[in-house]
C-alpha cells in the first residue's frame, strides 16, 4: 500500500473553513460533503480526518492522525506532545482578560485574589504565574462570558476576537494573555516517506502564502524613467521590460507588495506610468 498522510481538521467552524480554503488553494481535491467524518484526496497522498478542534492535538500526538491545523491556542492548551512545523497566518485571535465594566483595572496585579473563569487553565496559570498573580481559577467549558454576571466568577479568560461578545455581556477587554493563529502541527516521529509527504505539502503551502497580497503589475512609462520605477518595484528578482510599439516608451512586469503599490502609486504616475494594471496571483514558486 503507498504512503499516505493523515491530515486532521477542525469539522465545523471558521478554523475549519479557512483551512479547507488552504487545501483547495493547494490544488489537493477531496470531498468532505455529507457529514462525512474522513475523505481522500484523488489527487495528492493525503487522508483527511474532521474532528473536535481539541480533540486534534491528542490524536496528532498518539499517531491517530500524522498531521493536524489547529489553532495554536488549543495546542498550547492541550499542552500534548506535538511538533509545530508551520504558523499558517490565518484564523487570528486572542486570549484576553475581561472585567465587569465598572471593574477599576489598574494592570494585571488587579486580579491578585479574585475568581476567573476560563476555558483555558493552562495559558491563564502560566499567565498568573509569570506576574506573580494568586488568583483562583474557575475552570468552565462554553458560555464563559455570563460567569461575572451570574456571581461565578470577578473576571474571565477566553478568546476574543472583534470582542462583540465580551461588550454585550457588560464586559471590558484588559489584558491580553496570549495571541494565537492557525498552525500546522505533527507527530514527533513521522516516517521518512510521510515527512518526503509533509516536505511537498508545505512547498504548496509556502507558494500559496506568497501569493497573498502579493500582486502582479504591468505599467507603461517612458524610458528615461525606467530606472526610477524599477527603484520603487524591484520585483522577485528584476522587472520584466518589453519595448512599446510606441518610439521612447516599454512596458514593465513587475511583483510587489500591495500594501507596498498603494505607498507608491502616486510616485510611478510622477515619473510617468501609465496603463497600470495590477492583478491578483494564485501562487509564486521560488
Amino acid at each position: 500500500m503507498d504512503t499516505i498522510l493523515r491530515l486532521a481538521i477542525q469539522k465545523s467552524g471558521r478554523l475549519s473553513e479557512d483551512s479547507i480554503k488552504l487545501i483547495n488553494e493547494c490544488g489537493i481535491e477531496f470531498s468532505n460533503g455529507g457529514g462525512k467524518l474522513k475523505s481522500t484526496s484523488t489527487n495528492f497522498p493525503v487522508e483527511f480526518l474532521f474532528l473536535r478542534d481539541d480533540d486534534i492535538p491528542g490524536y496528532v500526538s498518539d499517531g491517530v492522525a500524522d498531521i493536524g491545523i489547529i489553532g495554536e491556542n488549543v495546542s498550547v492548551e492541550t499542552q500534548k506532545k506535538v511538533n509545530t512545523v508551520h504558523r499558517l497566518g490565518f484564523s487570528k485571535c486572542r486570549l484576553s482578560i475581561g472585567v465587569p465594566k465598572d471593574f477599576h483595572y489598574e494592570g494585571p496585579q488587579s486580579l491578585t485574589g479574585k475568581k476567573i473563569a476560563t476555558s483555558y487553565p493552562n495559558i491563564l496559570n502560566d499567565f498568573l504565574h509569570e506576574h506573580n498573580i494568586h488568583a483562583t481559577i474557575h475552570e468552565i467549558s462554553g458560555s464563559v462570558e455570563i460567569a461575572p454576571g451570574i456571581g461565578l466568577a470577578d473576571a474571565i479568560c477566553d478568546i476574543v476576537s472583534s470582542g462583540s461578545t465580551l461588550i454585550s455581556n457588560g464586559l471590558k477587554e484588559v489584558e491580553t494573555v496570549f495571541r494565537s493563529e492557525a498552525i500546522l502541527i505533527a507527530n514527533e516521529n513521522l516516517s521518512a516517506a510521510k515527512n518526503k509527504i509533509l516536505h511537498d505539502l508545505l512547498f504548496r503551502i509556502d507558494a500559496v502564502k506568497r501569493a497573498k497580497n502579493t500582486k502582479y503589475i504591468l505599467l507603461n512609462a517612458p524610458n528615461e524613467s525606467i530606472d526610477k520605477i524599477i527603484a520603487l518595484l524591484p520585483g522577485v528578482k528584476s522587472p520584466t521590460i518589453m519595448p512599446l510599439a510606441k518610439e521612447g516608451w516599454s512596458s514593465l512586469h513587475s511583483v510587489v507588495k500591495e500594501n507596498e503599490f498603494w505607498q507608491v502609486i502616486e510616485s510611478l504616475k510622477a515619473h510617468g506610468a501609465e496603463g497600470i494594471l495590477v492583478i491578483p496571483i494564485e501562487k509564486i514558486i521560488q
